[in-house]
């Protein structure tokens, strides 16, 4: 009973802290200043309508994100000439947004024979100038993988790569009440078997929440893991988790509290076994 009110109150503080997080993103805002900053004593009314009501309720309005609304901006401003500082600002302000090198380039491409040729080649001047340090190669959609989920991607898990076949990352979300971590797989990516020791409590919890991935104990098929999928894993048991074999894959990874806690890392999911999941 003790064990039962304990992940009750695990549950419970896990939905209370995703939606909180949620929320502070959701209300997170777009703030500007450039106008009070350049305009404020000179036209004070035309610097309000741009720091407050263009960016500070238009840029924040519901139906568009703000990438999108940097892509729609860019068109249009190419669309009418303005091939100048300010679409310089919105290209940078995009960039900011998540606009990568490849998305801008087609955007650019696809409204030059709509915007007219010239107008076209000005933006690529200044959009090569913004995405001068992004490398062209193709980032198998990790971009892309981002924009479908709340929780960042992080970092490479450089610290446990050795524990890794392919490449992971790791994105603290919270430190307080019950530490968790957003852990993010490419395609193919798996960590090693291991077990999450402890003598009492203990274990591991994971909550899907985008792509699809596999998760597997000792001894029994493997589980499909999609979001909104919840895994309790027990203390002492074999297992391994991971991204699908042509699919992005994240988590929220808690630990359990629990005795004498430790992970044991063992041996690497073979080529072989994982195979045989299919994709």
């Amino acid at each position: 009973m003790k064990n039962f009110f304990g992940n009750m109150f695990i549950m419970l503080s896990l939905l209370c802290l995703t939606s909180n997080i949620q929320s502070a993103m959701a209300q997170e805002k777009i703030t500007q200043t450039a106008g009070r900053v350049q305009l404020g004593e000179f036209a004070p009314d035309f610097a309000r309508y741009n720091d407050d009501v263009l960016f500070g309720e238009v840029w924040n309005s519901p139906g568009l994100c703000p990438h999108d609304r940097s892509l729609v901006t860019i068109a249009t401003l190419v669309g009418k000439g303005i091939i100048d500082s300010s679409l310089s600002h919105h290209l940078e302000f995009a960039k900011s947004n998540g606009v990568t090198r490849e998305e801008i380039s087609a955007m650019l491409t696809h409204i030059a024979f709509y915007a007219g040729w010239p107008n076209a080649w000005g933006a690529f001047r200044l959009a090569k100038d913004v995405w001068a340090d992004d490398s062209p190669v193709e980032d198998n959609g990790k971009a892309a993988f981002q924009r479908e989920m709340i929780f960042p991607i992080g970092e490479p898990n450089t610290a446990y790569a050795q524990y890794f076949t392919g490449n992971s990352y790791l994105a603290p979300v919270s430190t307080e009440q019950i530490p968790f971590s957003n852990v993010t797989f490419e395609p193919g990516c798996r960590n090693n078997w291991h077990i999450h020791r402890a003598s009492s409590g203990g274990g591991q919890m994971l909550v899907c929440v985008a792509g699809r991935g596999w998760y597997q104990e000792e001894g029994k098929p493997a589980v499909q893991m999609l979001p909104g999928d919840v895994i309790n894993i027990p203390a002492n048991v074999k297992h391994w988790h991971g991204a699908a074999a042509d699919s992005w894959f994240a988590h929220l990874a808690f630990s359990i509290p629990g005795e004498n806690t430790s992970n044991e890392w063992l041996e690497p999911v073979s080529d072989e076994e994982y195979s045989k999941l299919g994709k």
